[in-house]
């Protein structure tokens, strides 16, 4: 699963980075040939609870139940199982899962939940800081789930296209790239993913996100696809915790433009003989919302 330890900044120390959508999907790949068609023969739980209470007798609920299918919306992990339900299932900040084939290795002290098929792989859910998730819901009451309604169309759905980014945009004061880590807007974007997106969209992260229209939104509608796409072909960044469920780590970390390169050239371009007022070069650093922003003040207008 994902795994995230390239060092990207000046002082060594990786960039804090939520499993986003390129992540997950890339989980849910690995998932899905050794969970699809599969029953659980048995699910340990073991603790009680990570961001939120498990669900009442997990366990026993999903033991004899045939997976389905594996999907993914947003950052979250759907397993549909043969009784209707779904389970619902996010990484939150250091979520891993791992699959061992034949004889697993004994169970370490952040693996919350075991799930074991009739293949004989098992399964298992690592979480150091817990601020991952499971729930059980029926998927007929999926769509108005709490964790999912309300989620903007996924970026590589046929029928988002950049009049309906635009449309999402219009009214929204907030700087373009708070705007587009709302999950309204796009759902499955995050910190990485957005930084990277109007780098190649040439937007700054402080424009209005309403001045969004038009060719710039055909620019950012643009940026935000292809990037994506790139970074799940690659198997999503490893920067700290994310790995595939193989164990290999992602490799687009190594194709970032700007993400935690503050102080460094970006491509092409000549931001490090240029000198801002405070005397940086380079690529620049913000925090906006709490959060890390990275971009290139020369290029992204």
């Amino acid at each position: 699963m994902p795994s995230w330890g390239a060092t990207l900044v000046p002082n060594g120390n990786p960039p804090v980075a939520m499993p986003e959508l390129p992540e997950v999907e890339t989980v849910r790949r690995g998932l899905a040939p050794v969970l699809e068609g599969r029953r659980f023969t048995r699910v340990v739980a073991r603790r009680a609870d990570m961001r939120r209470p498990l669900p009442a007798d997990l366990s026993g609920r999903l033991q004899g139940r045939r997976v389905q299918a594996v999907d993914r919306r947003a950052k979250y992990l759907l397993f549909r199982l043969d009784d209707g339900m779904v389970l619902i299932v996010h990484l939150g900040m250091s979520g891993r899962i791992r699959i061992h084939q034949g004889d697993p290795p004994p169970p370490g002290r952040h693996d919350h939940v075991i799930f074991e098929t009739e293949d004989g792989v098992s399964i298992y859910f690592n979480d150091a800081r817990r601020f991952g998730l499971m729930a059980l819901a029926s998927g007929n009451e999926l769509p108005g789930h709490p964790l999912l309604a309300g989620l903007g169309p996924e970026p590589l759905d046929p029928d988002f296209d950049a009049e309906r980014l635009a449309a999402a945009l219009a009214g929204r004061r907030a700087p373009l790239k708070a705007a587009l880590m709302d999950q309204r807007v796009v759902a499955g974007l995050g910190n990485i993913y957005v930084c990277e997106s109007l780098f190649r969209a040439g937007l700054s992260p402080r424009r209005k996100a309403m001045t969004v229209t038009g060719v710039r939104a055909g620019r950012l509608y643009a940026a935000i696809r292809s990037v994506i796409a790139e970074a799940i072909d690659a198997g999503g960044s490893s920067l700290r915790d994310h790995r595939q469920p193989t164990g290999e780590l992602g490799y687009f970390q190594h194709s970032f433009a700007v993400y935690g390169r503050a102080g460094q050239p970006c491509p092409g371009c000549d931001c490090a003989q240029r000198p801002a007022k405070d005397g940086s070069t380079g690529i620049r650093h913000l925090v906006q919302s709490g959060r890390s922003t990275f971009y290139c003040a020369t290029r992204q207008r």
